[in-house]
């Protein structure tokens, strides 16, 4: 019988002094991922609420400076990456989920995307007091990563008089005028990425191995705006489309004509219901 200062880390009695540091080296031993998932959770940090916000605010600006930043780089005239092409575009926003995730998923659980903490919400699996707490750091975080994106273009901009190309370096627009299209896309997108992030996050590999389930988001998001990106960006995540479009109607910005808030409505409501569903089939399917 151990003493009440001795605690059980994987099967091996370790001190108070020392556990932390045997579970850290029996993770990186074990080769089982359930196993390896328990010496995890062994170890794990509560982090404070503010440590989290803090994490989504920067995870979400850093996702726009990515994602933003490369639509910015292939739209506005006179950048070296000038009509790069959409892959290039798809690709940026697939290293902005990416990397936030690799960074904070530890941390806050990197949601970056108000459709993804209010989803969870829903579904249990995140508590209500902390949702709106939680969007209001990635909506600023968004503000905070469009106004880089900004800074270090304007030159650019003001070389740009292609109206359309300047908003779509801010939020998502309606390729087709459609807007029954443009919710289905928004829809149907944000589902995928919510399962498939959850499926990758969530699962006893992904908890036994973040780094490898984040590259693997990454490339979901990527893959997903290479799909679904022709219709209307896509945007996936409302903070991510209405904080830039804000930005885009308050900025002085030469030939940048209108900001489409008729439509503003589509790219944060059905990310969200998306999202919802995604989570939901999440926990009835796999959880």
């Amino acid at each position: 019988m151990h003493d009440a200062k001795t605690r059980i880390c994987g099967g091996v009695a370790t001190s108070n002094v020392r556990s932390r540091v045997e579970c850290r080296l029996l993770i990186a031993e074990s080769q089982h991922p359930v196993e390896k998932k328990q010496l995890i959770e062994e170890t794990a940090v509560e982090y404070s609420l503010f440590t989290k916000l803090a994490a989504e605010f920067v995870g979400t600006a850093v996702l726009m400076v990515f994602g933003n930043g490369s639509v910015a780089n292939a739209e506005l005239k006179n950048t070296k990456g000038y009509h790069a092409g959409w892959l290039n575009i798809a690709m940026g926003y697939g290293f902005g989920v990416m990397f936030p995730v690799l960074m904070f998923g530890g941390i806050s659980g990197a949601h970056i995307n108000p459709a993804m903490t209010i989803a969870q919400a829903v579904n249990g699996m995140f508590p209500w007091n902390e949702v709106l707490p939680y969007i209001i750091a990635q909506l600023l975080g968004a503000l905070a990563g469009q106004l880089i994106v900004y800074i270090t273009y304007y030159p650019h901009y003001k070389d740009t008089e292609d109206a359309e190309a300047i908003l779509g370096t801010f939020c998502t627009t309606d390729a087709h005028n459609d807007r029954l299209n443009y919710f289905l896309n928004e829809f149907f997108g944000t589902f995928m990425l919510v399962l498939g992030a959850l499926c990758c996050l969530s699962l006893p590999w992904g908890k036994a191995d973040l780094a490898a389930a984040s590259i693997v988001v990454g490339f979901i998001v990527w893959g997903l705006v290479t799909s679904m990106g022709g219709p209307t960006g896509p945007g996936l995540n409302p903070a991510r489309d209405l904080m830039p479009r804000l930005l885009h109607a308050i900025l002085p910005i030469p030939n940048k004509g209108g900001s489409r808030w008729g439509e503003a409505w589509i790219p944060v409501v059905a990310p969200i219901f998306g999202a919802i569903l995604g989570a939901f089939l999440f926990n009835v399917l796999f959880a």
